[in-house]
């Protein structure tokens, strides 16, 4: 595998995704993310963003590593893994150290961070990141980078985040069943706020909600830093229930209506149209207005973004987000999605699609549902730029560079 070479592996509910990609350019004044390669096979041993089934899971990865690999031409042994779920747990650390001289340096920070996080996380727990929340010097609060401030007292709360060490025990034996090797856990949806927000936005504040088939993840983003998450556990596979019950229909067939003509919004719809569903009899057909097609999945997915929305309530953080809120995943690409997230949430909303700052076959993975696996690999790429550490300087004014600069101080 050439130095260069990454690779992003998504593995969901109902599809893997796996995405090959080289840091190109010239790193590190100018670096690029090349999309060389993507892969999607579907999922049949991941239930809620859990392994239930080994070998279903394998067989998952292996193929879509395969199918990707092939588009490249390039075979590779490493992979950067997604991981989310009910499981995934975050806490508040605080650490306190003393300043010897002046003024605060690069190394007494690296110092409060270190403080800061050694406590101790339990043996059935999985520390996957730990991030610099906020700065307080003599007492005072809000600093976002203290260093080349006078002070004598530093004060470091890093929010740390935690995941199930069976869950990852499990993704780790599915992948190395697969032929190949976890590089590191990261959190879904911290990848997907990779490839699809803006420095702007999260500097402002926005909440990242990803609308997976199992669970719905959400993620909070001010002053650039992380704030908050949660996992919903009512996804695409709530509405797809929904419709097999009221549309008496099997439940591939329910999936492929919604698929083919979901629509968020009942009003989006003309009430005259009908769309074709199996009949009672066999090879037979029967006709159902569309609009009760629509209305079913706007009721389920409002009640869905109602929770995210609570959720953000209960955090302090609802008026505070001047960016307002960003769909991803499978379910943001229904027509409607948007006007029902701003009906719940009463602010702002846009589709987040991945594809600023990649190069080659970028358009391959211009969709929501590429999200997480595109921020896989430009956190892959990130840490293959700063040797794994994401110690040092800035990379230059590129969108890449941004981002390694953006997370150098996570690691």
């Amino acid at each position: 595998m050439r130095p260069n070479l990454v690779a992003g592996l998504d593995i969901g509910s109902t599809k893997t995704c796996a995405i090959i990609a080289e840091v190109a350019g010239d790193p590190p004044k100018n670096p690029l993310v090349k999309i060389l390669g993507v892969g999607q096979a579907r999922s049949s041993g991941v239930r809620r963003e859990v392994v239930t089934d080994i070998e279903g899971t394998t067989e998952g990865v292996r193929q879509a590593m395969k199918e990707a690999e092939l588009m490249a031409g390039v075979t590779v042994d490493r992979v950067y893994a997604g991981i989310a779920g009910e499981h995934i747990e975050a806490r508040v650390s605080t650490g306190v150290v003393a300043i010897g001289g002046d003024e605060v340096t690069a190394a007494d920070v690296r110092r409060v961070q270190e403080v800061a996080r050694a406590v101790v996380v339990p043996q059935e727990r999985e520390l996957l990141h730990v991030f610099p929340k906020e700065y307080v010097l003599d007492e005072q609060r809000g600093i976002r980078d203290p260093v080349g401030m006078a002070g004598t007292r530093l004060e470091a709360e890093v929010y740390m985040i935690t995941s199930a060490g069976t869950a990852g025990q499990n993704l780790r034996r599915a992948v190395q069943r697969a032929g190949y090797r976890i590089e590191a856990l990261v959190h879904e949806p911290f990848a997907s706020a990779l490839a699809v927000l803006t420095e702007d936005e999260k500097d402002v504040g926005v909440a990242l909600v990803e609308l997976g088939a199992a669970t719905t993840e959400l993620v909070i983003f001010r002053d650039g830093k992380l704030r908050h998450l949660a996992s919903i556990p009512w996804g695409g596979h709530a509405i797809t229930n929904d419709l097999v019950k009221g549309l008496s229909v099997p439940y591939g067939e329910a999936e492929r209506a919604k698929e083919t003509h979901g629509v968020a919004i009942a009003q989006l719809v003309d009430p005259r149209e009908t769309i074709e569903l199996p009949g009672p009899g066999p090879d037979s057909v029967r006709q159902v207005s569309r609009e009760l097609l629509a209305h079913i999945i706007e009721q389920r997915l409002d009640e869905i973004l109602g929770m995210v929305a609570a959720e953000v309530d209960g955090a302090g953080e609802t008026g505070k987000l001047g960016a307002g809120v960003v769909l991803t995943g499978g379910g943001a690409s229904m027509p409607g999605a948007t006007e029902v997230t701003q009906r719940v949430f009463g602010m702002p909303a846009r589709v987040g699609t991945p594809g600023a700052g990649l190069t080659g076959l970028s358009d391959s993975v211009r969709k929501p549902k590429f999200a997480t696996a595109v921020g896989l690999v430009m956190y892959a790429a990130s840490r293959t730029l700063t040797g794994g550490s994401g110690t040092g300087t800035g990379f230059g004014e590129s969108a890449m560079g941004r981002l390694v600069t953006w997370l150098k101080e996570f690691f």
